[in-house]
């Protein structure tokens, strides 16, 4: 079996895995799984040394990660109406499964998403920007990334009279390989003690820059519940996020969280543990003793 076709059989059986989850209902791993295959698929679209896939049939699993992200968008907003429907989703299976010999039109009109520069680690600090790049992220800002895929950031829920909503700015996260982090992003959720999701999970986009030993973020995340309503031992999970192209896939480093009794408006530092993320809290292993921490501001607003 030529190492093309088990690409395409990952690809499949990763479709299949995460539309099955959606059909059961386990809407978190079904995210994740629609999240990681997108993100697969993105990679192969942008490489420039693939001669496997022709530029027609790589605009294809670039359609393919779209709508990916749309289903997986959908999920997470609450108040979605899910125009992207599961079963509009399933359409995409013989698609992928028979990427090589796909011939007929797209059967949704969407677009790819925009490509990204995957930077070698220590490459980032030669990155030269075109004159599109820097309006998108800023003139004069050299150390800055050309703009991403978009995160899957929710807006604020609206005010209700005695209720407390929280923004958390994820202003930066310090690791001693930062340069070495390819698309790094944070996924946000907040579990309860059993660590069940009490909210939609949100990822930020991709990071801004890098420098030095920090990965800044600068992004706002609207908690999508009002506090008095999370349940007693609750807290807010953070999970740093990087692409592994060894391993073809997006894989966690580490993780913070924030509980319940360290919500109060203004900045706040926050320690970094060892993966697997533990929600329950049970086995925490910090990941360095270096003074290295997750870096947020939070502001609370209240009718």
């Amino acid at each position: 079996m030529s190492d093309v076709t088990k690409t395409i059989q990952k690809w499949h059986a990763s479709f299949k895995k995460g539309t099955d989850f959606d059909s059961w209902g386990q809407l978190v791993e079904a995210i994740d799984e629609y999240q990681i295959l997108a993100r697969q698929l993105q990679k192969e679209v942008q490489s420039s040394n693939s001669s496997e896939f022709t530029e027609d049939q790589k605009k294809t699993l670039g359609k393919c990660a779209t709508c990916l992200e749309m289903r997986s968008a959908a999920l997470q907003c609450t108040q979605s109406s899910e125009e992207f429907k599961l079963e509009d989703l399933k359409k995409l299976e013989p698609i992928i499964k028979n990427i090589l010999t796909y011939n007929k039109s797209f059967p949704f009109d969407v677009q790819p998403v925009p490509l990204r520069k995957i930077l070698a680690p220590g490459e980032e600090e030669n990155l030269e920007l075109d004159e599109d790049d820097e309006v998108a992220v800023g003139a004069g800002s050299p150390e800055s990334f050309p703009s991403r895929v978009p995160g899957t950031l929710l807006p604020r829920l609206p005010s209700e009279p005695g209720m407390t909503l929280l923004t958390i700015k994820i202003e930066k996260i310090g690791l001693k390989d930062a340069g070495q982090c390819i698309d790094p992003y944070i996924t946000v959720s907040v579990k309860d003690l059993n660590g069940m999701d009490l909210n939609p999970v949100q990822d930020t986009p991709v990071a801004t820059r890098k420098e030095d030993t920090y990965i800044h973020f600068s992004v706002d995340v609207e908690i999508q519940k009002h506090l008095e309503e999370l349940s007693k031992g609750a807290a807010i999970f953070f999970e740093f996020k990087h692409y592994k192209p060894k391993k073809r896939c997006t894989s966690t480093k580490c993780f913070a969280f924030m509980e319940m009794d360290e919500i109060k408006p203004g900045p706040i530092v926050i320690e970094l543990y060892k993966k697997p993320t533990d929600f329950k809290r049970k086995k925490l292993h910090l990941l360095t003793k270096k003074p290295l921490y997750l870096h947020l501001h939070q502001t609370l607003h209240k009718d």
